[in-house]
């Protein structure tokens, strides 16, 4: 199964998914520069990504923990914002194309 990511320069990449994995280990495990600074724990918005508007009805909705680090921690949160870490990969989201989002960038 597929993810494509643009990184912070706008060069998409497609990367290897592995069922069960949440998006941000995707993304970190390829070396791309997420910081996720908690690890998947859905304590910061350091992961933040936007999701292309075609596959936003095919995610679970947001939790009130992602929505309040989405709004509190991540920077330039938009309609199609989301915690990388929340969102797991499965075969529905083969092809899943997502963004990542100002203030994620690992220095």
């Amino acid at each position: 199964m597929k993810l494509y990511v643009t990184d912070f320069e706008g060069v998409e990449h497609e990367l290897e998914a592995i069922e069960g994995w949440r998006v941000m280990e995707i993304i970190r495990d390829y070396g791309l520069p997420i910081k996720a600074e908690c690890g998947g724990a859905c304590l910061c918005g350091t992961c933040h990504v936007y999701v292309a508007e075609e596959w936003l009805d095919k995610l679970y909705p947001k939790t009130e923990d992602e929505e309040d680090r989405l709004m509190e921690d991540a920077i330039g949160v938009g309609d199609n914002s989301r915690l990388s870490c929340q969102i797991l990969m499965s075969d529905a989201l083969d092809g899943l194309k997502v963004t990542m989002g100002p203030g994620s960038k690992k220095d």
